[in-house]
């Protein structure tokens, strides 16, 4: 297929007019908040929390009211999200940890053959960058650089302190590893990684880039700047206080990646997607995930319906909701649809292009499907069924019950029966664990399940 064609079929598939640098094959940039609150942001309705830059990202692109992830937690997260391959479908159902009896901690990652996005673009002659946390494995043959990415910027574990560093053994103090340069010191690393960010789009500004930013804010320890203290010191709780405060910084560094696009000249010629890598821990870091019931590790919405955005001016619709579920599984096939004209394998997720131009009579997904650890769930065509170990299964219709407050399962016994075997039947598919996290873990997740959740917009101010 010659470049002239494949960017004409690709136009007529998006249906948006012409593309802003016809002879260039896109850049694609991830931005990957880590517990970030389904309300803290102004696009969702935050009147305390404010996020300029992240909300005018959403008024220059897509905001999906549905967007999922396909974990309610870190690590699987982000595996099935940097494979497009339903993670549990390889053995990935618990948050990586230490290893437990009885598992070969060679097996403790990302599996070796399962492709990334990243191999898959470097293959399609794209420069390939990671800024940030990897939490895919600590072992050599799990590294980012033998999964795809050329450069990396980071650490390898699944939270790192904000100010500190270069404390060998203990996760949370770990050296930056860095293949381009000598690391300096920690300033704040929200803002270390968006200069980090900036750095790369301007070394590789030439080329076509793929660059997954990947921020640990606001995920703990509850970590942040003097002066951005102070712009929340209206807010009376303190821990509150501190987490607003770490989502102002990362907002700003969101706006610090787009103007590097813009000053550029990149950013009609780059993709960009934001969201997060699970619901926010509202117990942990104090962020708000109203009007949706539950958290980060369960399978209510909470834990798994996130901020989703695609931004990509002159060749997507700009300032529009988009309101049909899609999934972080999606990004994959899209990202390699865009720079190959094709699919090269078998993906969970879809290819979203088709869908996102003019109005279209069918979906990316009728059904979308979760297991992790002790729960399960599955949404179809607007019903959602959880199942957890304790109790009948939980029936909710999204589209009339947001908060899932109300359970149809004994109103609608027929409708659960064929849920629960679709969902069964997918369950016993799926093969054996890779690893597991501690037992412990199983009956804090079963407890969060009969938490109360704030479903309004107000917090604890």
């Amino acid at each position: 297929m010659t470049n002239k064609v494949y960017w004409y079929i690709v136009c007529l598939a998006i249906c948006v007019g012409t593309m802003a640098q016809p002879n260039q094959r896109p850049n694609f940039i991830i931005i990957l908040a880590d517990d970030l609150g389904y309300n803290d942001l102004g696009i969702h309705g935050s009147e305390e929390i404010k996020t300029p830059n992240i909300d005018a990202l959403a008024q220059s692109g897509l905001l999906f009211s549905q967007g999922y992830v396909s974990s309610p937690v870190c690590s699987p997260s982000r595996a099935g999200l940097i494979t497009g391959i339903n993670q549990v479908e390889f053995g990935y159902d618990n948050n990586l940890a230490e290893n437990q009896n009885g598992f070969d901690p060679q097996f403790a990652g990302l599996p070796i053959n399962q492709k990334t996005i990243a191999e898959t673009l470097a293959n399609q002659g794209y420069t390939t960058g990671l800024i940030g946390k990897w939490h895919l494995g600590h072992q050599d043959q799990f590294h980012p650089q033998n999964r795809g990415f050329k450069e990396f910027w980071g650490y390898l574990g699944g939270s790192h302190d904000y100010f500190e560093t270069e404390v060998e053994n203990k996760s949370r103090f770990a050296p930056i590893i860095c293949n381009y340069k000598k690391p300096g010191p920690l300033t704040y690393i929200t803002d270390d990684k968006g200069q980090e960010c900036v750095d790369f789009i301007k070394r590789h500004q030439n080329e076509p880039f793929f660059l997954f930013a990947s921020f640990n804010a606001p995920h703990s320890p509850m970590q942040a700047k003097p002066a951005d203290l102070k712009r929340y010191e209206h807010i009376k709780d303190p821990n509150r206080r501190t987490y607003a405060a770490m989502v102002h910084s990362l907002d700003e560094n969101v706006g610090n990646i787009v103007q590097s696009l813009e000053s550029l000249g990149l950013r009609e010629n780059t993709l960009v997607v934001f969201l997060s890598d699970n619901g926010g821990p509202c117990d942990q870091n104090y962020s708000l995930n109203s009007p949706l019931r539950g958290q980060k590790g369960i399978l209510l919405e909470g834990g798994v319906r996130v901020p989703f955005i695609f931004s990509w001016p002159g060749s997507l619709p700009q300032g529009q909701l988009y309101e049909h579920p899609v999934s972080s599984l999606d990004l994959a096939p899209t990202f390699e649809y865009l720079a190959s004209g094709g699919v090269s394998i078998s993906y969970s997720g879809t290819n979203l292009i088709p869908y996102l131009g003019t109005p279209h009579e069918s979906t990316p997904h009728e059904t979308l499907k979760w297991k992790f650890t002790i729960s399960r769930a599955i949404l179809d065509n607007g019903y959602k069924l959880v199942s957890i170990p304790d109790r009948l299964p939980m029936l909710y219709h999204l589209p009339t019950d947001i908060s899932e407050k109300q359970n149809l399962a004994l109103d609608s016994v027929e409708l659960t029966k064929q849920l629960m075997k679709k969902l069964g039947q997918w369950d016993v598919s799926l093969p054996h664990p890779l690893f597991l996290e501690g037992a412990q873990w199983k009956e804090k997740q079963l407890n969060l399940y009969d938490k109360q959740y704030n479903l309004h917009t107000e917090s604890r101010k």
